[in-house]
């Protein structure tokens, strides 16, 4: 496929697409006429790089685990690196996952003194006196 309908289906746009190949992260094939032309599963692997990325990995450290990718066999510098990043992560969701817990507790606070607010506010009198 071409890089434009790669960009499309895989959520980027072109420019990142080219960014990933000078980092060493793609590698397309090319035609005669020098386009570039990517296989079926590059949707996939570049959806995975935009998790990498998004997860806090550099450039150097995704291209370090791509040969890991797709059930590559990895050296022990890759699982101790794998291994880091892991934890790297959870660390985070734990982080991610307190800070959501005292979201709640704010919400729940603050929808509690609305209430009391308004249960302490004045009614007002819907019947009327004649005079």
């Amino acid at each position: 496929m071409k890089i434009g309908e790669l960009a499309r289906r895989a959520g980027v746009s072109v420019r990142a697409l080219r960014y990933y190949e000078e980092q060493g992260l793609l590698a397309p094939e090319r035609t005669p006429s020098g386009q570039r032309r990517y296989a079926e599963e590059t949707v996939e692997v570049v959806r995975l790089f935009q998790r990498f990325y998004a997860a806090g990995l550099s450039s150097r450290s995704i291209a370090a685990l791509l040969p890991c990718v797709g059930g590559g066999v990895a050296t022990e510098e890759q699982r101790e690196m794998l291994n880091v990043e892991r934890d790297r992560l959870a660390a985070r969701v734990e982080e991610m996952a307190d800070t959501l817990d005292r979201l709640d507790r704010l919400i729940v606070d603050a929808d509690l003194l609305d209430r009391q607010a308004r249960d302490r506010s004045p009614k007002s009198d819907t019947t009327s006196t004649p005079s």
